[in-house]
């Protein structure tokens, strides 16, 4: 790093985070603004480089903003424990499981779908005609969506 800091295009090379998104992150709160240089230009020292690659790293771990900032709350008060960065991480397993409870749901109905398609020539589309029907696929129907029961009759 030179002796005045980074400027955000060294910043966004060195980190591997695009320039927009730094602007981002700043506006947003992620980033803390950085010191201003005599002719305006942003000037960024190493705890923005580190905060910036924490950020990047989390981003690809799937953690979401709002997590993100949580954890930056914790390690910014320095009165963090391994215990509740725990919690916020096994927080994120159970959404991590949630999706990929939802894919393999979406991955059975794409099947469903590829496989009642003929693959020839022909103008009908059978994934074509079920991404256009407004009803669910039959195995994403709701309980509550299914056909009411017959009523029983009663007989005197």
């Amino acid at each position: 790093m030179k002796k005045d800091g980074l400027s955000i295009g060294a910043l966004s090379k060195h980190s591997g985070v695009n320039i927009e998104t730094v602007r981002y992150y700043e506006k947003i709160g992620v980033m803390p603004a950085p010191d201003r240089s005599a002719k305006g230009y942003r000037v960024y020292g190493d705890d923005h480089l580190k905060r910036l690659s924490f950020v990047r790293r989390s981003r690809q771990l799937g953690f979401s903003l709002d997590e993100i900032r949580g954890l930056l709350r914790l390690v910014d008060g320095d009165a963090y424990t391994c215990a509740e960065v725990r919690a916020l991480t096994l927080d994120h397993v159970a959404e991590i499981r949630r999706k990929i409870a939802d894919l393999k749901r979406l991955k059975r109905v794409m099947e469903e779908m590829a496989a009642q398609c003929s693959g020839e020539q022909a103008p009908e589309c059978a994934v074509i005609d079920a991404l256009f029907d407004p009803r669910p696929p039959s195995n994403e129907r709701h309980k509550s969506q299914s056909p009411p029961k017959r009523a029983r009759s009663t007989s005197a």
